[in-house]
């Protein structure tokens, strides 16, 4: 095993075991997802990356549900969902021209009654 591979599994044993230790600490379903992406490369390289990684799952490729076109698969453990999800070049393209402006409006303050 790699040592990214090696430390998310202990860190995810490491936290069940904290939150069965303390059933005080809240926690909020419906449900939790572990997000992975492949490396950054052309679109058909990280797609074919989801492609083999689907059948690796034994899952199907979800249908986009957004407008940024997101190509992925993932499988659910319970509530707990791993996913593993390709972003394109144009919706990452359509991500940073969305987000361009983002602090360039400042909302009045809220007055205080």
């Amino acid at each position: 095993m790699n040592d990214d591979r090696t430390d998310l599994i202990t860190g995810l044993r490491k936290l069940a075991d904290f939150l069965t230790a303390h059933p005080e600490i809240p926690v909020h379903l419906p449900h939790v997802t572990l997000n992975q992406f492949p490396a950054r490369g052309s679109d058909a390289e990280m797609c074919a990356e989801v492609d083999k990684i689907a059948a690796l799952l034994g899952a199907e490729i979800s249908k986009p549900t957004n407008s940024y076109g997101h190509y992925s698969t993932g499988l659910s453990f319970g509530p707990v969902r791993y996913s593993f999800t390709a972003i394109p070049a144009a919706a990452r393209a359509r991500h940073d021209a969305d987000d361009s402006y983002h602090g360039c409006i400042q909302p009045d303050p809220t007055p205080t009654t």
